[in-house]
């Protein structure tokens, strides 16, 4: 008798060691299993953003590329008004467009790469400082125009690569950037479209651009102060 509760007892303690042993798999398993799925404690860890690539070869960069590469021809185009005026008035819209269609595709369908967040606002520069230089070059404009927006490009050039190199920051067009280049767009179209003289309309017609492109800088200066401070 004595020899079965013997028996009895050293079949409870082995089930028990067992199960403390199978207890202990399990929480070393489900430890492993959080440190390979990111979780911690039984507690979901934030979900990681996927790593956006530095340069592809998609939709919104070659067009990128296509806009860069007619900025010459345009200028060339603008070199021989009147004679070429409409061809060139198509060819400046074909460029905005495709600045607001690369865009467009490129945050629709997940396409956005480092490349094309620098290179973008790049060819948007070099556009509208050709543009306005050649519109003085033909006598349509006033040089102060293209005076301003060779400065305030610089500027803001200098001031994008500073906020990069010290806070990883990269400086996004805000709705007062996007207006001024809906007012420069619709400012330089009129130029190229209409073939008599402007006589006073040529130091107020890209006024409205100029303003709030001033707005937008000064926006962008107070918005990423603030931001500083606040950090």
């Amino acid at each position: 008798m004595r020899e079965e509760i013997y028996h009895q007892d050293e079949v409870l303690t082995t089930q028990s060691k067992s199960s403390v042993s199978d207890r202990d798999n399990v929480k070393k398993q489900d430890r492993n299993h959080n440190t390979l799925t990111g979780t911690r404690d039984g507690q979901n860890a934030p979900e990681q953003q996927p790593a956006i690539p530095f340069f592809k070869l998609n939709i919104p960069n070659v067009l990128t590329f296509f806009r860069f590469a007619a900025i010459l021809p345009l200028a060339a185009l603008i070199g021989k008004w009147p004679l070429y005026r409409l061809t060139s008035f198509i060819l400046f819209l074909a460029i905005w467009f495709t600045d607001l269609l690369d865009g467009w595709i490129a945050r629709r369908f997940k396409m956005v790469t480092g490349f094309g967040k620098l290179f973008d606002p790049f060819v948007d520069k070099v556009f509208q400082v050709v543009t306005v230089i050649m519109l003085y070059a033909i006598e349509r404009i006033p040089i102060w125009v293209p005076l301003y927006y060779v400065f305030r490009e610089l500027l803001m050039i200098f001031g994008s690569t500073l906020l990069l190199a010290r806070s990883h920051v990269v400086v996004y067009s805000d709705i007062f950037g996007k207006l001024s280049t809906f007012l420069f767009v619709t400012a330089s179209s009129l130029v190229l479209l209409i073939p008599e003289p402007l006589g006073i309309f040529e130091n107020l017609i890209f006024l409205p651009a100029i303003v709030t492109s001033l707005v937008a800088m000064a926006h962008y200066a107070i918005k990423h102060t603030t931001k500083k401070k606040n950090e």
